[in-house]
């Protein structure tokens, strides 16, 4: 839980939105772990306008952290600090001209491939086996199925910390593996994403057999948060895990999972502090059987409890 609200708080600055403000709102429903403490403030903005005024009065010392579906994303157990900020609605929008998707940060990957499916857009079906939604995607350069978003990306919209709003191209992106240069306090609004002439039932069948492989190799039906450890270059994470002998390795209420063990599992009543423990013991075993240090992919916010 945050600290107790004082007179002459940051929060109570914010003008009068038209979407929703919460404080001490809990972020575990709003992520696939189903795990982590409360955010200071949860705002989920009506539109464009309404992001921006909040942003233009924000103080520019309070942390601003933007969070999608949640499907890649570790919420410790402190909480996080500042304001956490949920697009969706009228940032999930889809628009296709010629050979361009332009999606809302807020749409989700799979409906941006079904879109480009329908349109007979090749190219975007990669998307369909990312979980999250374009604004997570462009942050960290997602990719799967031999494809990632510096593959496809000719533009995207952001606005930074004072509610400015920027047009970055790809060297403004400055896409590298699992990684965009773009400054961490800018929310991404949308991306400009090029495909492909192609036959709708060509891009389908694609897409089915990326559905069959996820299903077969990963577990896609519990609560995980994705792909835990980057590759590391030359190497396969899932590999060097196992071989260090973490399958299956449980910690507290986390396990690392039997199917695909490059995914950690919530097998109940785990913490998050059970979730990051666990798979910090899995970079330190894999370090000392492989010299090599794994990264995590799994993006993790806020205080840990245990936190002096």
């Amino acid at each position: 839980m945050m600290t107790a609200r004082k007179d002459s708080d940051w929060r109570d600055m914010l003008p009068r939105v038209q979407g929703r403000m919460s404080f001490d709102a809990p972020m575990a429903p709003f992520t696939w772990f189903r795990v982590g403490g409360n955010a200071e403030a949860l705002f989920r903005p009506a539109d464009l306008d309404d992001l921006i005024a909040v942003l233009e009065v924000l103080p520019p010392q309070v942390p601003v952290t933007v969070v999608g579906v949640g499907s890649n994303l570790l919420v410790r157990d402190g909480g996080v600090p500042g304001m956490v900020i949920r697009l969706a609605g009228p940032f999930a929008t889809i628009d296709v001209m010629g050979d361009t998707i332009t999606a809302g940060a807020g749409a989700l990957d799979l409906t941006v491939a079904r879109t480009a499916e329908e349109a007979g857009l090749a190219g975007l079906e990669f998307l369909s086996g990312v979980p999250g939604t374009i604004g997570g995607a462009l942050r960290m350069n997602a990719g799967a199925f031999g494809a990632e978003m510096k593959d496809v990306t000719v533009s995207a919209q952001a606005l930074d910390r004072a509610g400015n709003l920027q047009i970055l191209g790809p060297e403004e992106l400055g896409f590298s593996y699992r990684r965009s240069a773009v400054p961490e306090g800018w929310i991404f609004l949308s991306a400009s994403l090029k495909g492909r002439p192609g036959k709708p039932a060509d891009i389908g069948a694609r897409m089915a057999e990326i559905a069959r492989v996820r299903e077969e190799s990963q577990p896609v039906k519990v609560r995980t948060g994705g792909s835990t450890f980057a590759n590391p270059e030359g190497h396969s994470a899932w590999k060097l895990i196992d071989a260090a002998g973490c399958r299956g390795l449980v910690m507290g209420g986390a396990q690392v999972s039997e199917k695909h063990c490059n995914f950690l599992l919530n097998t109940g009543d785990a913490t998050a502090a059970d979730i990051e423990d666990l798979g910090e013991e899995v970079r330190r075993r894999v370090l000392e059987t492989s010299g090599i240090d794994l990264h995590w992919e799994i993006r993790r916010i806020g205080i840990r409890r245990d936190a002096s």
